[in-house]
């Protein structure tokens, strides 16, 4: 009985793929092949998305990637548009277990210092939002002073879109914008960002030129955590006092040498994660085989690419 089944599936099966060979397209011409480029585009889009929904799923999750995932989940919900303020309970929504409704100062810089002991850790919209109006600034009050490098999804800000797309930017669309945040032991957080200087000033001239600029991580400054990038990856590069006093100035000769070359901003390279990528490797901090790891090439693209 099992045997006749199989023969009748099988041959149903020949069947099946017989009439597929043989039937007639309903398209001829230049209409069957864009149709049938258009497939092969949807299946490589599909495909790509299904590989960085793993790898976002899989890779840099800590030691505890449950909570993780609940974290970015709860971090992605409650994030606000652009223009909205973020929901009063927000934070105890989202970091109520650990810190409880109203924590001190001194209380959330130890939970960053904790996470940043076990390699990358999260910023989010909803905490970002939540020291800004209660201390007035992001500060070594609240984040461990030392030198950090940030990477975020990229995705719009404003309505209506936003509420639908930063889930796809965050989970499928794997490449990251990269920056370098800076924060001493006195004063406010410092970010160092690069793009397209038509993202910092639409009316300079050569807005397709690849620039930088550095300033106080606040709602005024590119890379402030909001609704389109609402969870930032950071990583704790150095907390070496000397390092972190003789940053800012650093970072300000590697803008003005940046200014001086006259690149040209490319969607691969070099863009800003290859600037980020240069600055590390000139300080040391990482080395060019580093730099040019297959993982972080694809997580960020262009930082394995020539400096200037």
């Amino acid at each position: 009985m099992g045997q006749g089944v199989r023969k009748q599936l099988k041959a149903r099966s020949r069947a099946a793929l017989e009439h597929v060979r043989h039937a007639r397209h309903p398209l001829k011409g230049w209409r069957k092949w864009a149709l049938t480029l258009g497939q092969a585009m949807l299946g490589l889009m599909l495909l790509f998305a299904s590989a960085n929904l793993t790898l976002s799923l899989t890779t840099f999750r800590g030691d505890d990637p449950v909570d993780r995932m609940v974290h970015e989940v709860r971090g992605l919900w409650f994030s606000a548009a652009e223009g909205h303020p973020v929901s009063p309970g927000a934070f105890a929504a989202v970091h109520g277990r650990h810190l409880g409704h109203r924590p001190p100062a001194e209380a959330i810089r130890a939970h960053f210092a904790r996470k940043a002991e076990r390699g990358v850790f999260l910023l989010d919209h909803v905490m970002v939002d939540h020291i800004l109006r209660r201390f007035g600034r992001i500060d070594s009050r609240t984040l461990p002073s030392g030198i950090y490098v940030g990477a975020h999804a990229l995705g719009p800000d404003g309505d209506p879109w936003v509420r639908v797309t930063k889930w796809p930017a965050y989970y499928l669309m794997f490449p990251r914008h990269a920056y370098i945040l800076v924060v001493p032991e006195s004063g406010p957080a410092v970010v160092f960002s690069a793009s397209q200087n038509a993202k910092f000033d639409s009316d300079l001239p050569e807005g397709d030129r690849l620039g930088a600029r550095m300033a106080v991580f606040d709602h005024r400054a590119y890379d402030f955590p909001r609704s389109g990038q609402a969870l930032h990856e950071m990583t704790l590069i150095t907390d070496d006092p000397a390092r972190v006093a003789a940053a800012r100035a650093a970072l300000e000769r590697a803008r003005a040498e940046l200014d001086a070359s006259g690149l040209r901003y490319g969607l691969l390279a070099p863009n800003s994660n290859t600037v980020v990528g240069c600055i590390l490797e000139a300080s040391g901090e990482i080395s060019r085989r580093q730099r040019s790891r297959i993982l972080l090439a694809v997580r960020a693209p262009g930082i394995g690419a020539d400096c200037w």
